[in-house]
């Protein structure tokens, strides 16, 4: 699985990215300040640690998490920058509270990248200044820590900062707005052939592709009724163009969604992929919106897209 782009989420997307990661390291006591002047904190978490540093020895006691976020896709914890906030933060706020004993360990979170090196300059410095057990958590740790805990990425639904399936969508887009126009026309000669589909049974192509029951639901409901209405116009001689323009497109999904399909859980995430870039680049579809989600459901129903029952 490919790394996430954290720096592509705002800085609270992040804040709250840290916290799940302290629910399964820490424990689920940990406590996220609200937005605003926190005093140098952004969460806190009291008591033994479920498995940080380690699940052989962890820590117990009093947990400061303070969370840097930059998005600057090269920055590192070793910058001049990044070394003047974390002096700032240790030489006024923080100290207050180790002289109040409200701090016996201090996180800090950042999507920088950190060094080996510049770990162990770090933790000097802030062992001068604090004389507290710490650790700079950077990018290359909560990479680890997303793939360990797959469920943390998913609540945050992190697989929207990645790049979409990109294809060529505009021949999708010509067969839409052909199809919007004819489709009213075929609506007499689909009745046999759309009772027949309703009992098709798409049991095991679901399991395959890990599509849920309650999304299939929906294209039954929602989609079904168009699909004979699509083979026709299809099949039909005078739209020739639009079926060669569909295979080409069914060509480039099926080969784009194979690359792509670890990055996903669920089909209906990788179909969602598809509607969003979709629509996006072609906002003049905005009448016939409910048409993209109908062929692309199209497509997952007749096996041109997915795996094959």
């Amino acid at each position: 699985m490919r790394n996430f782009p954290l720096y592509e989420l705002d800085w609270q997307e992040f804040e709250k990215l840290v916290v799940s990661i302290c629910n399964k390291i820490l424990g689920a006591g940990t406590i996220i300040f609200s937005s605003g002047k926190d005093g140098g904190r952004d969460a806190k978490f009291n008591g033994k640690a479920e498995n940080f540093p380690s699940k052989e020895n962890p820590w117990e006691g009093r947990f400061i998490i303070q969370v840097k976020h930059t998005e600057n896709p090269i920055a590192k914890c070793s910058d001049s920058e990044f070394k003047k906030i974390l002096e700032k933060e240790a030489s006024n706020r923080l100290r207050e509270l180790v002289d109040n004993h409200e701090l016996d360990y201090y996180l800090v979170f950042t999507n920088r990248k950190l060094s080996g090196i510049a770990d162990a300059h770090i933790s000097d410095f802030i062992n001068t200044k604090l004389k507290v057990e710490n650790q700079i958590i950077g990018e290359e740790k909560i990479q680890h820590w997303l793939k360990e805990y797959p469920g943390i990425s998913k609540i945050h639904n992190l697989n929207k900062l990645f790049i979409p399936i990109e294809f060529f969508e505009n021949d999708l887009k010509e067969i839409i707005i052909a199809f919007s126009k004819s489709s009213k026309e075929l609506s007499a000669t689909v009745s046999a052939k759309l009772k027949q589909l309703k009992n098709t049974d798409k049991t095991k192509k679901n399991e395959l592709n890990n599509l849920s029951k309650e999304y299939f639901e929906i294209i039954k409901k929602k989609s079904l009724s168009y699909f004979v209405k699509i083979e026709i116009f299809l099949k039909d001689p005078l739209n020739k163009e639009y079926l060669n323009f569909y295979e080409n497109t069914i060509w480039d999904l099926q080969a784009k969604i194979t690359t792509k399909r670890d990055e996903y859980d669920k089909f209906e995430e990788i179909l969602d992929t598809l509607f969003e870039y979709i629509f996006q680049n072609n906002t003049d579809l905005k009448d016939n919106r409910k048409l993209i989600w109908v062929f692309l459901h199209y497509m997952y129903w007749h096996c041109d897209i997915g795996v094959g029952d």
